[in-house]
């Protein structure tokens, strides 16, 4: 893959991992078969393992490792032996499927040394938030990814009947409610920009945001943002930075609150009505993510063409479900690590990430494929950019893969093989990040880009 091969390193080193109360030299590398973590059906994937050199007597020499399909079933377990300085951890899958392997020193026979005592960890944020480090559990693991014929993944459960006519019913009560959008100017916290405070009409709630124009007047492409899971105050830059490059930039809230607020929405949200599809949390969001593309479509300083929606973890789920809403309007859609995918995924053996819900409680199995961005993806006709990590548990690659292979538009794919979630691995995601600006920059300069087809090779 063009893209993605100038950013995949030739050995794949954990030193992002802060050091251990006891001796773990976090130098340790892998080396994959495959440079962009992608293989065949019935290919060898696999890593070098190697120790850097001068290991000391206190350092493990030996880890034990578990290989897992879709971070759910055992597929093998062992020890690799690194006295000599290099060992192979392989294996062979004939389907589609994520590798996880997990590693942990196995330190029968090391020497104790003495350390002094570990700071508490940080609290865990919210999917899409941090930078926060991992917690104690997690800090003497060393963990690889790869994926096996990605481009076959299928959803775990076919689509409800309804859902189509569903979706309808809900789209049409949001159409019977006028927009009437409230607009209150801010201070611009950069120049040569307008900048306002928004709220806009919804079923049952309000959309809220700030939204940044450029001042110059005319007509521009317009980028909406969603955002990641959470309850927080919105950061004023993230739509003023896009105006200043001369988009019409809203910034949406993911709930009916102030933008400055913190606390505006339980923080339990995504448990809220779960069990029950007219009354989940998401309902609501994805309408009001839909009532913003109404606004933008009404306002005279909108090109009358360009529609990006774009967002990371929780929001990239939600351009995925307002692209698959409004095929008709959203022309791009470009996400990081997008969350809430295969929500009745450990049907289909693969582990399920955000929002977490309990895939033994069957009402809310089934409330929740109505909100499950893989049901939308197969309605977009936006060109896409999708980047995931292949090691990510909070938005597991697995349906991130199956939501991007239903797309039926022009779509670009950008694996990051050694990245977590994007607050617990952020220094991985370099490869998204120039391919987010090169994309934008496309489009103002020629109205549309070209996605990379060739995200395989």
């Amino acid at each position: 893959m063009k893209t993605f091969a100038k950013f995949a390193a030739a050995a794949l080193t954990l030193a992002a991992l802060p050091a251990l109360a006891q001796p773990l030299n976090p130098f340790i590398t892998f080396t994959p078969f495959h440079a962009n973590g992608l293989y065949k059906a019935g290919e060898r994937y696999g890593w070098t393992v190697r120790a850097p050199m001068g290991m000391s007597t206190q350092d493990p020499l030996a880890y034990d490792y578990t290989i897992r399909e879709n971070n759910l079933n055992v597929l093998a377990s062992g020890t690799v032996d690194l006295s000599s300085g290099s060992a192979i951890i392989s294996g062979v899958l004939d389907h589609s499927a994520m590798i996880y392997v997990r590693l942990t020193p196995n330190r029968a026979g090391m020497v104790a040394a003495p350390v002094a005592p570990a700071p508490a960890p940080a609290a865990t944020p919210a999917p899409g938030r941090g930078p926060a480090g991992p917690s104690p559990a997690d800090l003497d693991k060393l963990t690889v990814g790869a994926a096996i014929d990605p481009t076959n993944f299928r959803p775990s459960i076919p689509r409800p009947a309804d859902f189509d006519s569903f979706w309808a019913g809900k789209l049409a009560d949001l159409s019977k409610v006028p927009v009437n959008p409230q607009l209150t100017p801010l201070a611009a916290p950069k120049p040569n920009i307008d900048f306002f405070k928004v709220q806009l009409d919804s079923v049952g709630s309000h959309v809220q945001g700030y939204l940044a124009t450029p001042k110059s007047g005319g007509k521009h492409p317009a980028i909406i943002l969603y955002q990641y899971a959470g309850v927080y105050a919105l950061d004023p830059r993230t739509a003023a930075d896009r105006a200043a490059e001369g988009w019409l930039a809203f910034n949406v809230d993911s709930h009916d609150q102030d933008p400055p607020s913190a606390d505006g929405a339980p923080r339990n949200y995504a448990m809220v009505g779960a069990d029950n599809r007219d009354a989940s949390y998401f309902l609501t969001m994805y309408l009001r993510d839909t009532r913003a593309i109404d606004y933008i479509r009404s306002r005279p300083d909108w090109d009358g063409k360009t529609i990006v929606v774009m967002g990371t973890s929780m929001g990239g789920q939600q351009s995925f479900v307002t692209a698959g809403l409004n095929p008709q309007y959203v022309t791009t859609m470009v996400v990081n690590v997008p969350a809430g995918f295969d929500v009745n995924g450990e049907k289909a053996g693969r582990r399920t990430g955000y929002p977490g819900w309990p895939s033994d409680n069957a009402a809310i199995m089934q409330a929740g494929q109505y909100f499950d961005p893989v049901n939308f993806a197969s309605r977009i006709r936006a060109k896409a950019v999708v980047a995931f990590g292949l090691i990510d548990t909070t938005s597991p690659p697995a349906g991130v893969f199956t939501a991007f292979n239903q797309i039926p538009a022009a779509k670009e794919a950008i694996p990051m093989v050694e990245s977590d979630h994007n607050h617990l691995t952020p220094q991985k995601q370099e490869a998204y990040l120039q391919r987010q600006q090169e994309v934008l920059a496309a489009i103002l300069k020629n109205g549309t880009f070209t996605p990379n087809t060739d995200w395989m090779k």
